[in-house]
């Protein structure tokens, strides 16, 4: 939503992963609210991340804008609330673009990548599991 948990933990994930398969690819994270724009990722999913060999470097938050339904082939949220915040946005013709994240994701049950912001670092590490299964999953379709 916020565009500083999830969504750039993403982004970090799918950066890595692409450029460990040689692809090149234009991926961005945005959140749905405006309420953090240009702040950098929560220090915890950074934390996390990095951990993992993640880089967050050039990573901001941002609003999502109709523009990015023309820029972007998928357009991936992680819970059905989302969803609904980003069918406000989509121009018509284009909602097919959104999927949730999950869609991707093999080996777990969850369809929803839950918000890590107020639990503890242990939810921000599920989010990186979900987050790498999902990428693996998308990358291994192309």
């Amino acid at each position: 939503m916020g565009n500083i948990c999830r969504s750039p933990t993403a982004e970090a994930v799918f950066r890595h992963k692409m450029q460990q398969r040689g692809l090149t690819l234009n991926i961005d994270s945005a959140g749905t609210l405006g309420a953090h724009a240009k702040e950098k990722p929560d220090h915890r999913a950074q934390k996390s991340g990095v951990a993992r060999g993640y880089s967050f470097d050039g990573i901001k938050a941002r609003k999502v804008t109709v523009q990015d339904f023309e820029n972007f082939d998928l357009i991936l949220a992680m819970d059905y609330d989302n969803v609904e915040e980003l069918k406000k946005v989509a121009p018509l013709g284009l909602e097919n673009k959104i999927h949730l994240m999950l869609d991707f994701a093999e080996g777990y049950e969850e369809d929803q990548v839950p918000d890590p912001y107020y639990g503890g670092a242990k939810g921000f590490d599920y989010v990186l599991d979900l987050v790498e299964a999902a990428c693996d999953g998308l990358l291994s379709k192309m």
